[in-house]
């Protein structure tokens, strides 16, 4: 059977033909997988386990609806649901994953990671990211009334936006380094990650031997899923 990844949705009110693509992928491809990987950015903002606001909801909903139809979901925080937990979890029906994540995919030693901890020359959003995972930060933030966590999240994403627009492309995608390093440290023959946004299938050379970096794509315009049957691979879109 077919086991599925994806990642990067960033799914918000925003964009709601996004939701529906989502929820209509649930209700079908996924329906016959193995098992569903959803590596990081699910959502555009993830403020709390305790988030009522409707799309959240909807979302955790649909993902019960998944599991509760026999398919195990894994679920990997990215750069922006990162504060999802053990609620979001239980009410999901989700199996939280590491970051990183050593799986054995059709025998094939398989690194999974959202990718973020990869784009080591972009040193603005890698403090940005040490400072955010901080207990001590994620437990101040967490304290605040949900309408106080919304205007933040509502910031840091036109921050995100100014950043990405200012910072040169190379700096924000993976550096060689850390892509050979995560591989020879996990013992992997390949690594699947996200966040960049950059679909595609390269080939990894490790001195030694040639193992194999996928990038799954993101959900802004089109869906994109990550089919892995045995030895096939297939890199699709969704539309």
């Amino acid at each position: 059977m077919t086991t599925l990844f994806i990642s990067d949705l960033h799914l918000d009110d925003e964009r709601p033909f996004i939701t529906e693509l989502f929820e209509q992928f649930l209700r079908g491809e996924a329906r016959e997988a193995q098992a569903l990987y959803i590596l990081g950015d699910l959502f555009e903002s993830w403020i709390g386990d305790d988030d009522d606001a409707p799309l959240a909801q909807r979302v955790q909903d649909a993902l019960a609806e998944l599991s509760r139809s026999g398919v195990t979901t894994y679920f990997m925080a990215g750069n922006r649901d990162f504060l999802a937990g053990p609620r979001f979890a239980q009410r999901s029906g989700v199996t939280l994953l590491d970051d990183p994540a050593c799986v054995d995919l059709a025998g094939v030693p398989t690194l999974l990671m959202h990718g973020d901890t990869l784009c080591t020359d972009d040193l603005a959003y890698q403090k940005f990211r040490a400072q955010v995972r901080d207990p001590a930060w994620q437990q101040a933030f967490l304290a605040q009334p949900l309408e106080q966590r919304r205007a933040f999240a509502a910031q840091a994403r036109a921050q995100s936006r100014l950043h990405t627009g200012s910072a040169m492309a190379q700096i924000m995608d993976v550096t060689d380094a850390a892509v050979h390093d995560a591989l020879r440290t996990g013992g992997a023959q390949r690594l699947i990650h996200g966040h960049t946004h950059r679909p595609a299938r390269h080939h990894v050379e490790l001195g030694d031997r040639v193992a194999e970096r996928v990038v799954l794509g993101d959900w802004y315009e089109q869906g994109s899923v990550l089919r892995v049957d045995g030895s096939v691979i297939e890199l699709a879109c969704l539309r």
